[in-house]
């Protein structure tokens, strides 16, 4: 070789390639236990929710129990009442509607008795009289009742909503979510079901495809349908919107923005979209999981199911259903 005299420049070559070879291997070994410790160490119940800076993270059990479909209704004075149904699966079930009560949102006192039998998916909503008022599912479709202490309800006459919708073959709706707006005007979101699996790229397990629709009332009792509000055949809900949940999300004590949001469940966790002058966002946001999805787990066995929410005092509380355990929560912060 030209240039190169065997036996001298070669020699002094190769201890710098050594050296530099050393540092590479030093360098990743360094990153990989600093990245590798850093993923290892974070909570996996820990997820950051994309569109605010702040986390959920679990917080454990609220009602233990085989129930689910929770709702948190404000009672006043720092006192909350969650109403929830017993389990479907539950042999001898009447389909009760039970009730606990919290001052800090962790530790719930049940209370005696039912609060309604033959009901599902309970709705509670504080009217401006100071009566309380449930809507509930029943044979496929939604009535209501009410109440002047929340706790002994009255079946009000007629259906709130009925399973036809335009453009839709629907088996039933339920799993209803029902806020008033600042004009007085209720709006009342609810679960479609459509006895169809969704086909997307994946087989997904369920054997129907669930749909959101809404509708107007001006007295809570004569709703008017709007139409879709939230369409899950796409390949990032595939087919199952359920446990819908409005909540009036504010970043902050003291800021003045508030988002009407739309709470719901699907496979991959909880998500949200936002409302406004009837319309809609049309990506959901996603919010919580309880659990690691990956490509060999997109169908987790238990994800958390038929979100509420609820700000009690100065924290943030998410409440999910766990098959056959009960109602957990999970907190926020920022």
């Amino acid at each position: 070789m030209e240039g190169v005299t065997p036996g001298s420049d070669k020699k002094a070559v190769w201890p710098w390639v050594e050296l530099v070879i050393l540092i590479i291997a030093l360098a990743t070994v360094a990153a990989w236990y600093y990245f590798g410790n850093s993923i290892s160490s974070t909570p996996s119940q820990s997820i950051s929710t994309p569109a605010s800076t702040g986390t959920w993270k679990e917080g454990g059990g609220a009602v233990s129990g085989k129930y689910a479909d929770a709702d948190v209704v404000d009672l006043g004075n720092g006192k909350f009442r969650m109403y929830y149904s017993v389990e479907p699966e539950v042999a001898g079930n009447k389909l009760e509607i039970y009730s606990a009560t919290s001052s800090d949102g962790k530790t719930w006192q049940q209370e005696n008795g039912t609060r309604k039998t033959m009901a599902t998916f309970p709705d509670a909503i504080k009217l401006p009289d100071g009566r309380f008022r449930i809507y509930y599912q029943n044979a496929g479709v939604i009535k209501s009742a009410t109440s002047t202490d929340g706790l002994t309800f009255t079946d009000e006459p007629g259906t709130r909503i009925a399973k036809d919708e335009t453009g839709f073959n629907l088996e039933s709706v339920g799993a209803q979510t029902t806020t008033q707006l600042d004009d007085g005007t209720f709006v009342m979101a609810y679960r479609g079901t459509i006895n169809i699996p969704y086909q997307g790229k994946d087989k997904v397990p369920n054997q129907n495809t669930q749909l959101y629709f809404y509708a107007t009332s001006t007295d809570g009792l004569t709703f008017t349908k709007k139409g879709l509000a939230l369409d899950s055949r796409n390949d990032t809900l595939n087919g199952l919107t359920d446990g819908g949940e409005w909540f009036k999300w504010s970043p902050s004590s003291d800021s003045e923005q508030v988002d009407l949001r739309l709470y719901f469940w699907t496979y991959a966790g909880v998500y949200h979209v936002n409302y406004k002058s009837g319309k809609f966002t049309t990506d959901p946001t996603f919010d919580f999981m309880n659990q690691k999805t990956d490509a060999l787990n997109k169908f987790p066995q238990n994800p958390p199911g038929d979100p509420t929410l609820a700000k009690i005092g100065e924290q943030w509380f998410m409440y999910y259903g766990q098959h056959t355990k009960g109602i957990y929560y999970a907190t926020y912060s920022n």
